[in-house]
């Protein structure tokens, strides 16, 4: 059974910069996306990043592309979310998630929620003047 902790959330200006990290364990991670998704108040969750673990398939929402950057550390099977030119609309809980399966390099990255089996608990970012 996999476990995925979030941690990097706290409370930051405008403009400022936040990088979240997922530590995962009790699973493999060759062919699997891993990635980020989010929730703000009275929204729907929504995909934020995403790659496939064995490969350098990466897709981003176009709301974080040229902000955010996702990378990954194989050896401690972690991820990251560098998250830069924060905007109030960035405010939300940030959650990562993973899949139970394995895909080819050549399959799209999943980027809906329901897609994926396995989630963190979620680190709230929140960025106010």
């Amino acid at each position: 059974q996999v476990q995925l902790v979030e941690s990097g959330g706290g409370l930051v200006q405008p403009g400022d910069s936040l990088k979240l990290s997922c530590a995962a364990s009790g699973r493999t991670f060759s062919g699997f996306d891993m990635g980020w998704f989010r929730q703000a108040p009275g929204k729907e969750r929504e995909f934020v990043t995403a790659f496939r673990w064995g490969t350098d398939n990466t897709y981003y929402a176009d709301f974080v592309k040229g902000r955010f950057t996702i990378s990954r550390d194989n050896v401690n099977n972690t991820m990251y979310l560098q998250m830069n030119s924060l905007k109030y609309e960035d405010t939300a809980v940030y959650c990562c998630a993973g899949t139970s399966r394995a895909f080819s390099s050549f399959w799209p990255l999943h980027i809906t929620s329901q897609e994926y089996d396995y989630w963190g608990q979620g680190t709230q970012v929140t960025v106010s003047s």
